[in-house]
């Protein structure tokens, strides 16, 4: 029987906005601090907890998030303004070094295949594209308008995209899955407890890992996870995720090898291990 114990935890009592997972066995942390307008990020080692940096801001401090994270290069984006949400520029930053690399309010992020950034700006037509160094942040190959291409590329770059052995969790769909093992166990589950909403689940070889939510008496919804060992439809591990919460909250974990990740509260993050 698969045996479950806590690893390390994290939490600056802030809220969690973001756990963007690096193929480098690092995880970063994006917070935000709603009431003084403030956005942070963190970077610890996934496997230890140990941390690479806290509390990092751009000179823009709470309108900028991250686009992606390749070979430890983060790259950041701003808006366009406070009322739209459509992301303006590229802030290229280093973990290793600790330093910004360069920063380019010329072009908009689309994608990131082989060490190529591809980006574009918005013209009167439409959009031009572009490729640029991802160490320098200039500008290599104008594409022009040739969006077919574009789309073509950025296919290839989800079919190589590599994610460090990481799994994330896929809604329960009953229609689709009638007359299966693990359609038989949700009804079952739904049919003992008062379920509202989808469950988000990951399955592996011996495990299943799921998140649901039900009514509390006063009418908001409590979010649960549960870790069962497949073959004897055991509980071996249950955690409340949230309380209290007026909405249905997804993505609340998530698997790297050995260990799994819990999004607490909104503020905290629980990381176990899975041992046979």
């Amino acid at each position: 029987m698969s045996k479950i114990k806590k690893a390390y935890g994290y939490s600056r009592d802030r809220l969690i906005w973001r756990l963007i997972p690096a193929n480098t066995d690092k995880l970063i942390i994006e917070e935000r601090d709603t009431s003084t307008k403030e956005v942070f990020f963190n970077c610890i080692d996934i496997n230890s907890g140990k941390k690479i940096f806290y509390d990092f801001q751009l000179e823009e401090k709470y309108w900028a998030g991250i686009e992606t994270i390749y070979n430890d290069v983060i790259i950041f984006h701003k808006y366009t303004s406070r009322e739209m949400p459509e992301h303006d520029g590229m802030i290229a930053y280093d973990i290793n070094s600790g330093k910004i690399l360069w920063e380019n309010n010329d072009y908009v992020f689309l994608f990131i295949y082989e060490d190529k950034i591809y980006c574009y700006r918005n013209i009167f037509e439409g959009r031009e594209f572009f490729t640029i160094n991802l160490k320098t942040g200039i500008m290599e190959e104008n594409l022009s308008d040739d969006a077919s291409r574009i789309n073509s590329l950025r296919e290839n770059s989800f079919n190589v995209l590599n994610t460090g052995n990481y799994l994330f969790p896929e809604y329960f769909y009953p229609e689709s899955m009638r007359n299966t093992t693990l359609g038989e166990y949700f009804s079952e589950y739904r049919t003992e407890n008062v379920i509202a909403g989808r469950i988000e689940y990951i399955k592996t070889e011996d495990m299943l890992l799921f998140s649901s939510h039900s009514v509390n008496s006063d009418g908001s919804l409590k979010n649960i996870f549960k870790a069962v060992e497949f073959t004897s439809k055991k509980v071996i591990f249950e955690e409340i995720l949230n309380q209290h919460t007026g909405t249905f909250i997804p993505d609340c974990f998530f698997i790297k090898d050995k260990f799994f990740f819990l999004l607490i509260e909104k503020t905290k993050l629980k990381v176990c291990s899975i041992k046979k």
